[in-house]
């Protein structure tokens, strides 16, 4: 079992895919019965976000690649909103900080469920 209580795979696995969570896999079984239902579309898993810092140290500019995965995104077909959602059971400083980033570059909000 690890520090954040993750269920066996067996019991996180939906589909042939294996989430982080057993959480996040049955949020991914709701947002599938709302894509057949016409409610959402265009569902993505794992939606990459990336930025790059640069700082100068020692007469020379370093640059250094950084990226954040939400759990989902897709498509609200009432509204035409792009929604990006993150399934969290605990909050990690670093999920707070990425969170921020992201959020603040991309002019976007991400959804916690």
């Amino acid at each position: 079992m690890s520090k954040y209580r993750t269920s066996p795979p067996e019991e996180r696995t939906y589909e042939g895919i294996l989430f982080h969570s057993k959480k996040e896999m049955l949020r991914y079984q709701q947002l599938t019965t709302l894509v057949e239902n016409g409610k959402i579309g265009l569902l993505e898993l794992q939606p990459k976000f990336g930025w790059t810092t640069t700082y100068s140290h020692a007469d020379r500019s370093m640059s250094k690649q950084h990226h954040y995965r939400a759990d989902f995104q897709y498509v609200d077909c009432e509204t035409g909103d792009c929604v990006i959602e993150d399934v969290k059971g605990y909050k990690t400083a670093e999920y707070k900080r990425k969170k921020k980033i992201v959020e603040h570059l991309y002019k976007i909000q991400i959804k916690e469920v």
